[in-house]
């Protein structure tokens, strides 16, 4: 028998060409398909902008004075930045699995 790659006699039982390593016969098995890796820019972008908008409304309502208004953008402030920060914290644990 003849390698198919680099032409050598092989014996008729060989499984892989001692030469080259070319194997004698097709793959049983498909390789398993490797699955490409989503963007993470939007989770990023999605971060950022909480927590800059977080960050602007506490400082709005902190410069308001004291009141209702200012008592309730501090409150969605504070929303926003925890909305952020468990946006980051789920976007790293997805990283690491």
């Amino acid at each position: 028998m003849k390698c198919r790659q680099c032409g050598t006699e092989i014996a008729d039982k060989a499984i892989v060409c001692y030469r080259c390593g070319t194997a004698t016969t097709d793959p049983v098995r498909r390789p398993a398909e490797i699955r490409p890796r989503r963007g993470g820019l939007l989770s990023i972008v999605a971060f950022v902008v909480l927590l800059a908008l977080g960050l602007y409304l506490g400082m709005a309502g902190r410069s308001m004075g004291p009141g209702p208004d200012a008592t309730r953008l501090e409150t969605i402030a504070g929303v926003l930045i925890a909305a952020a920060l468990v946006a980051l914290v789920i976007r790293t644990v997805r990283r690491r699995t």
